[in-house]
Parts: structure tokens; C-alpha cells; sequence
């Protein structure tokens, strides 16, 4: 086994997954930001789906420039400031805008907005290759703008695998460091009900979130740090029963964005208990500890049409509330990180 890279007692090594949630990426933005404040913290890789695939890339290249230094951490944490304020500037003539009603009550949803239901309309009655035969997605634009791709592709301090869902075989496609590109994160959030498949190498790829919301299997076999923190932003559990049209397209997105991760922490969960058990040779299986940063108190009521809201202050109140939930859970758990999970993953996730 290599020696894991949490061993010292000053500094601690991690892995982070990233969950993908469209405008809900920057609660992300904020714990990541919070994180690489952290001096007695490194980043050994990053495994990222759809909006966590945006945050990844930012990150790693900030640290592909600098490595894990102060300069590079900064750098990364600016990385993840421009692209996201980059995003609400694109944002600002969009028709999917608050009424100034939502807006005066602090309601960060959408659900009175006409642009948002036209595009609701739209998603249901048409393809996107009807009613978007060109393809127009300005949110490209704006990864195109922001991201330097080199510096990610050559970022070697830190593991990067994107996730996207190949359209033809329903399998997940996981594009590591060398490989991303413009095109690989964008296959990642690509929605189906809003764009065309992105066609990479002749393949059609849709929203990584299907198959691998984020894949977890890069981390344990291409990385050396037994920890994984999981930055949630889909609920798992809802009290109330769904009963509108919205609520009930809602409630099924998040079981199905979160149906892969599930299957990957139950996976977890069994070779732990064989290695607990002494079934497996702690020589050759590896010993996973999960964590996981969530605010499901903040981001629950947010409610799904929120996902698409790319206003400044909405993505400034994400941000906020990340780096909140990262500070606390540094508080409560850093020095368990190298040690044990921090996360019951039997009780909390299955």
C-alpha cells in the first residue's frame, strides 16, 4: 500500500466529489473557497458532475499554476470567484429573473417567473433540436472565457475526473485531468430537456449527474488519500409527499442524480465492514473514510426552479452559506480527517 498522505499531524490530505446542482454550484464555490483558506489542508484529487465539474476546473487551474502553495490556493479561490460572478454577469438580460414580488419577499425561486415556465413549456412539448437548432448555450461562453484549459490539463498536484453519461450505452464516461477540455465539462452539464448532446470523438454525451453525480470509484483507485468529502447539494430525504407537476419532476431529479453516488457509498460500506470483520486484507483493499459538508437545513427550501436562477446576490448567499458549513465542519472534524469517517455512510445514506 502507499502510504497515505494524512499520516502527518499538521497537515491533512483529502479528496473532494462534488455534487452537480446547476445555480446550487455555488454553495460549492463557498465550501471550496472556505477550504483552500485552510493551511493544514491539501487537495490530493477532485471528482466533479455537472456544475461540480465547473467548480473542479476552476480549481485545478489555480493549483495547476502554483501547486499547493498559498499563491496557488489564492489563485484557485480567484479561479472560482471570476467564473461565478462571470456567470451572474451573463446572466443579467436573461428572462429567468425573479418578479420583483419574489424578490421583495426573499424568495430565490422561480416559480413565478414567465421566462421560466416558457422554458418549462418548451423542455416538455419540444427537443432542444427543435427549438434549439443552433445550440445556443451561453453558459459556454462563459466557461470558454474563464477557464484556461492548459493550466487544467497540466495541473499534475491534483487528480481531476469529470463525469458525463454516454447517450448510447447509458454508461458513465470519466475524463481525467489530461483529457478535459471545453467540450468534456460542458457533456457534463448537459441537460438533455435543454441542450443537444455533446458530441466528443463521435460520441453524444448528456449531464454526468445520471450515471455519476459525482463518480466516487476515480478516487479510491487514481488517488492516494483514503479520504473522501463529499460536498452535497441534492437532498436525500424529503418529509413531505410531492403533489404538484413541479414538486413531483423535482423530487424524481433528485433520486435519480443521487441513485449512483448511493450505490458507490453501499460498495464503500460493504468492504469496510469485510475489512472491520477481517474478511479482506487491509494490504490490498483500501480503507475509505467518508465525509461529507452539506446545509440541507438552507438548501432544501430552496426548491428546484431556484437551480436555475443565476442572480449575483443569490450565488453571494450560496457562497456564504457553503463557506459557513465548511467552517463548522472543519471545527467539528478536521482533526478526525486520516483516521475514521466523520459520516455514519449505513445510517446517512442507506
Amino acid at each position: 500500500m502507499v502510504p497515505h498522505p494524512s499520516a502527518s499531524p499538521e497537515r491533512k490530505t483529502l479528496t473532494l466529489a462534488l455534487q452537480g446542482g446547476g445555480a446550487h454550484g455555488a454553495y460549492t464555490w463557498g465550501v471550496l473557497d472556505r477550504l483552500l483558506e485552510e493551511p493544514r489542508l491539501d487537495i490530493d484529487a477532485v471528482s466533479g458532475t455537472s456544475a461540480g465539474a465547473m467548480n473542479a476546473v476552476c480549481l485545478a487551474e489555480g493549483l495547476g499554476r502554483h501547486g499547493h502553495t498559498p499563491q496557488g490556493k489564492e489563485a484557485a479561490r480567484e479561479a472560482l470567484e471570476r467564473f461565478w460572478l462571470a456567470m451572474a454577469d451573463a446572466a443579467v438580460f436573461s428572462p429567468l429573473k425573479r418578479t420583483p414580488l419574489a424578490a421583495w419577499l426573499g424568495d430565490w425561486s422561480l416559480e413565478d417567473s414567465p421566462g421560466y415556465w416558457m422554458g418549462e413549456l418548451l423542455g416538455r412539448t419540444m427537443s432542444p433540436y427543435q427549438w434549439n437548432p443552433l445550440d445556443i448555450n451561453p453558459l459556454r461562453e462563459v466557461v470558454e472565457a474563464c477557464i484556461d484549459f492548459d493550466a487544467v490539463r497540466h495541473c499534475s498536484g491534483v487528480g481531476i475526473f469529470i463525469t458525463a453519461t454516454n447517450v448510447r450505452t447509458g454508461r458513465p464516461r470519466v475524463f481525467k485531468a489530461d483529457e478535459v477540455g471545453l467540450d468534456q465539462v460542458m457533456a457534463s452539464a448537459c441537460l438533455p430537456h435543454l441542450f443537444k448532446a455533446v458530441e466528443i470523438d463521435g460520441v453524444p454525451y448528456w449531464d454526468g449527474g445520471y450515471m455519476g453525480n459525482p463518480s466516487l470509484w476515480p478516487l479510491i483507485y487514481m488517488a492516494r488519500a483514503r479520504d473522501i468529502l463529499l460536498v452535497q447539494i441534492n437532498p436525500l430525504i424529503r418529509e413531505e409527499t410531492p403533489r404538484t407537476s413541479q414538486e413531483i419532476l423535482n423530487r424524481m431529479n433528485e433520486i435519480t442524480f443521487n441513485a449512483s453516488l448511493l450505490k458507490e457509498l453501499r460498495a464503500i460500506n460493504f468492504v469496510t465492514r469485510l475489512l472491520d470483520d477481517g474478511a479482506l486484507d487491509e494490504t490490498r483493499y483500501k480503507r475509505m473514510f467518508i465525509h461529507a459538508i452539506e446545509a440541507e437545513d438552507e438548501l432544501k427550501p430552496l426548491g428546484a426552479s431556484s437551480k436555475m436562477n443565476a442572480d449575483r446576490d443569490f450565488f453571494l448567499h450560496l457562497r456564504d452559506i457553503g463557506r459557513r458549513a465548511a467552517n463548522d465542519w472543519l471545527a467539528a472534524n478536521f482533526h478526525r480527517v486520516g483516521l475514521e469517517s466523520t459520516v455514519d455512510v449505513r445510517d446517512t445514506y442507506l
